[in-house]
């Protein structure tokens, strides 16, 4: 089983907005960068991650001005990463029980990364296929 660290091997940058900038900048950099969500920094510290799925909820069904709303009062606050260390299983396990899809990933108290459900789901169908492979190769002998 992979970890998260090899996943980060084949990523882009990492991208984010700080907590003070309209939702409607934040939307547009997600839509530039093709992206579901960005981690909210202020300078090197994470302090919220904000998503589509966050914009949808907190400012368009209840009417608010994204070029009027800063990313702090709709972001999540109290965000649960990851270590390059941990398995993919385990990220699964976080982001199905917790119904999440994306995860920052943090080493010694700094952002290295972030994967998405997406990131996950693709390393546990490539993992499968190599495991169906070797038991064909196996089986046939």
């Amino acid at each position: 089983m992979r970890i998260v660290r090899q996943l980060l091997e084949g990523k882009a940058a990492i991208h984010s907005i700080g907590p003070d900038q309209p939702v409607l900048a934040a939307i547009q950099l997600m839509a530039d960068k093709y992206v579901g969500a960005l981690l909210v920094m202020r300078g090197d510290e994470l302090i919220g991650i904000v998503s589509e799925r966050d914009y949808a909820r907190k400012v368009i069904l209840k009417g608010r001005s994204s070029a009027e709303t800063p990313v702090r009062e709709i972001m999540t606050a109290d965000v649960l990463t990851v270590a390059p260390g941990d398995s993919v299983h385990r990220c699964m396990r976080l982001v199905t029980d917790k119904h999440i899809r994306h995860l920052p990933v943090v080493d010694r108290g700094k952002v290295v990364g972030i994967v998405s459900i997406g990131d996950l789901v693709k390393a546990v169908i490539e993992d499968q296929a190599e495991t169906l492979e070797q038991l064909q190769k196996y089986i046939s002998g």
